[in-house]
């Protein structure tokens, strides 16, 4: 398993990501087989077991895919931006004599707050980047599937 820095600037493609992210599973599956192994279970049935305990491994892969492509670069900037712009205003108002100034770092608070609340709400519902996928999840209140 690598640990470093990731590059910011660099395009990681999909497969790239897929492969990175049925890594880590493998690895999860590992460790649950060799805890299984620790409390006596029989070597065959520790594969099948850990896999049971996890769950739909296609479905976990494709929902960290999606999560990790959210996090994209412009994303990030476009975040970046917004607390840019905050701080812009929130100088503006504490610097200026003006009430007419005063104005302007308060409609400059009021747009980064509203770009955060848009990439936010964009972030929860899905993106027009990544594909819409009809994947599943847990509802919190019972253990059926929903189709999002």
């Amino acid at each position: 398993m690598k640990i470093g820095i990731p590059n910011p600037f660099t395009f990681t493609s999909r497969q790239k990501t897929a492969a990175e992210v049925a890594e880590e599973l493998q690895f999860h599956i590992d460790m649950l087989e060799g805890k299984f192994t620790q409390s006596g279970m029989p070597a065959p049935q520790e594969k099948a077991a850990a896999v049971k305990r996890f769950g739909d491994l296609d479905n976990i892969k494709n929902q960290c895919v999606n999560i990790n492509r959210r996090n994209s670069l412009l994303r990030r900037m476009l975040k970046t931006f917004t607390i840019v712009l905050a701080f812009t205003g929130l100088s503006i108002i504490i610097l200026a004599s003006d009430y007419k100034v005063t104005r302007i770092g308060t409609m400059l608070i009021l747009i980064s707050l509203f770009g955060r609340l848009l990439l936010h709400a964009r972030g929860c519902v899905g993106s027009v980047f990544p594909p819409r996928t009809r994947e599943r999840s847990l509802s919190v209140i019972n253990d059926t599937p929903k189709y999002t």
